[in-house]
């Protein structure tokens, strides 16, 4: 008759597996890179940063850029490979990055706000950005013109906000700070 070893789990708390070090500030959004093994930060440092992980095992810069302001939001859209940054100075700037994740151009600046940014989504299917920000305020944007298509205002800042991006009738929903989720009809 034969024994079967079962090895009990370990720990069930998660394991640390790499860090990534090389910022002088608050890093204020980091967002994996789909089907690549890296990692694009924003910083109050001013800086945006593509991480790859080498055959090493760690991860080293293969894209630094200094912006003018902290930078405090970020989103990344992998098919398209385009990068938002919002800042702390109210823009918003896009990015495109090379398919190597070696090289990233400026494409163009969003005057989205008159304050810090604290959320950005894009949208392919619309062609909008949509960020919020602590003016009080939800701006979208057309990334074709450049234009700013509309705004709304609330009685205090926003900090979070979603929106389904493979569509454009659902409303985003934004989350204030006093306490209150709040959908946005943006026609």
């Amino acid at each position: 008759m034969a024994a079967e070893i079962h090895s009990r789990p370990q720990s069930s708390r998660p394991v640390l597996l790499s860090k990534i070090e090389g910022h002088q500030d608050a890093v204020t959004a980091a967002l994996l890179i789909p089907k690549e093994d890296g990692v694009i930060t924003a910083s109050e440092d001013r800086t945006i940063r593509v991480w790859l992980k080498r055959d090493s095992g760690q991860y080293w810069p293969s894209i630094y850029h200094t912006m003018a302001s902290p930078c405090s939001a970020m989103a990344y859209h992998h098919d398209s490979r385009r990068i938002f940054v919002g800042q702390d100075n109210g823009a918003v700037m896009e990015f495109h990055v090379s398919e190597d994740f070696n090289k990233m151009n400026f494409i163009k600046t969003y005057p989205a706000h008159q304050n810090r940014v604290s959320a950005i989504i894009f949208s392919l299917a619309a062609e909008w950005v949509i960020s919020t920000g602590h003016d009080k305020c939800v701006s979208w944007m057309c990334t074709r013109s450049g234009n700013m298509l509309g705004r709304h205002f609330f009685s205090s800042w926003a900090s979070c906000l979603q929106y389904p991006s493979e569509c454009r009738t659902p409303p985003p929903i934004v989350s204030c700070f006093e306490d209150r989720m709040t959908p946005v009809d943006l026609s």
